[in-house]
């Protein structure tokens, strides 16, 4: 058993996974470089990171309302932990909540900002299990070569264990992770539940720039998750 160099929680191997995978979902998305504002406008940043924030915890809820209960969190920075952090504060209502913290390699958090690493601790505290893809203490993505598939690997292993992807995932972004996940999923038959930047300024057109209306707003969403794969 390995332990995270973060928190120090446990860290089991990937093999070791047990969940259910028609009630599993898995979380990807952007990170937040990736947000430009509404309409361009810097003074529109922070609304629309928080719209960002809405829809994603809107998503999660229509999952957890059609009977999902495992969430698997590849714990990047962006929406990958800001959908693990949201599913921190559901599992304190909702006990049939699990939050499955699925590492690429140990060593993954070692880049990220500060606030970032604060937010991952607090989420691995909370998680219900913590699972590492490649178990190899010591390796470092982008030496030597050996690293290369690191976090496709993790992708695909967040795929493989569930039945329904919950995305954010801009049109016209082909290069990111997150459209290498999207893209396996459908290749193997996953539903794909997925909004982009078009439909969060959809949203604040609809509700304005103030995140009360905007939270309103999105109780109006269909469920994404009543389509058919």
């Amino acid at each position: 058993m390995l332990n995270s160099l973060i928190s120090g929680m446990p860290v089991g191997s990937a093999s070791e996974l047990q969940c259910d995978r028609s009630r599993t979902v898995c979380i990807t998305g952007h990170r937040e470089k990736n947000i430009l504002p509404y309409k361009g406008d810097p003074v529109f940043s922070d609304i629309t990171l928080g719209a960002v924030k809405l829809m994603l915890y809107r998503y999660i809820d229509m999952a957890a309302e059609r009977g999902y209960t495992d969430f698997i969190s590849g714990l990047a920075t962006g929406a990958d932990l800001w959908a693990a952090e949201y599913l921190v504060r559901k599992k304190q209502t909702d006990p049939r909540i699990r939050l499955i913290g699925a590492m690429p390699y140990l060593r993954h958090a070692e880049r990220f900002p500060r606030d970032y690493v604060t937010l991952l601790e607090y989420v691995e505290r909370s998680a219900d299990v913590l699972v590492t893809v490649n178990s190899d203490p010591d390796i470092v993505y982008g030496k030597h070569g050996e690293a290369e598939g690191l976090y496709r690997d993790r992708n695909y292993y967040m795929v493989d264990r569930s039945s329904a992807v919950i995305a954010f995932l801009n049109e016209g972004s082909f290069a990111s992770g997150t459209s290498q996940t999207v893209n396996y999923a459908y290749r193997n038959g996953r539903l794909i539940c997925r909004f982009g930047i078009n439909d969060v300024y959809a949203l604040i057109d609809r509700a304005g720039a103030d995140l009360r209306s905007i939270r309103r707003e999105t109780a109006f969403l269909n469920n994404a998750f009543d389509i058919t794969p």
